[in-house]
């Protein structure tokens, strides 16, 4: 892998610590709580309507379903506490806009009205922000309630995450996912702060973020690795940061 050119990116005054990094006077791209299994998959294939992580894919996010902040975003009472509701709780802290890529906003490919899709979340998505949604196709904006408002782009990977530090207004950016989309960053070398939740089970197949990314060694470092009773939380960095 290539040493990657850096965007440049705009200034901030120095903020305080969130979701366990340490200041800095410089927006980043944030990867939060993003699940693989044992086998290194992030989403199986298959993907449907009913099946949004492809056939079983589901299983990864078992350990965030029963904790506090999913209940409570989902209209429940009670919940779990504990180190992996604190990670769901934080994963958005000093976030001003995300990114994803075309698969994790959809529509799958047995939508039977793939032209009015508007993404799984109904008219209420849980990111309250500007989201950039990689694609191939051009398509109008869509303004959700909330706050938040999908903006499609296809210009590539950079022009993405320059709208997305425009629209953030010195916060971070979040990206989202799905595994291709967090790949194509992390080969680029744009992805300043990687946050993995381990998922103890074997998938066998599907989408691998650190397929193909040979060389990524030498641009990133795991420096953190937190384990609950039902996963293992890593955080990887870019070196130098």
């Amino acid at each position: 892998m290539e040493t990657p050119r850096r965007m440049k990116r705009p200034s901030r005054a120095v903020r305080g610590t969130t979701h366990h990094s340490k200041e800095t006077d410089m927006p980043r791209l944030v990867v939060r709580n993003f699940a693989v299994s044992l086998d290194g998959f992030s989403a199986a294939p298959g993907q449907s309507q009913k099946e949004p992580f492809g056939r079983n894919g589901l299983r990864l996010m078992n350990w965030f379903f029963p904790t506090k902040f999913f209940r409570k975003m989902t209209g429940q009472e009670g919940g779990e506490e504990g180190m992996d509701n604190d990670f769901a709780f934080h994963a958005d802290d000093n976030v001003g806009a995300s990114i994803m890529g075309r698969h994790m906003f959809g529509p799958p490919p047995d939508a039977a009205d793939k032209e009015s899709w508007k993404g799984w979340w109904g008219p209420n998505p849980p990111y309250h922000h500007p989201v950039f949604v990689l694609t191939h196709e051009r398509k109008a904006p869509l303004e959700m309630e909330g706050g938040t408002r999908f903006t499609f782009v296809t210009d590539g990977i950079e022009q993405a995450l320059k709208l997305a530090f425009e629209a953030a207004k010195g916060r971070d950016v979040r990206l989202a996912g799905g595994a291709a989309t967090v790949r194509q960053y992390l080969k680029a070398g744009l992805v300043d702060e990687l946050h993995l939740v381990q998922v103890p089970l074997l998938m066998g197949q599907g989408e691998r973020v650190f397929e193909g990314l040979g060389g990524v060694e030498s641009l990133y470092e795991c420096v953190g690795f937190t384990p609950s009773k039902a996963v293992s939380h890593l955080r990887i960095v870019r070196k130098g940061r």
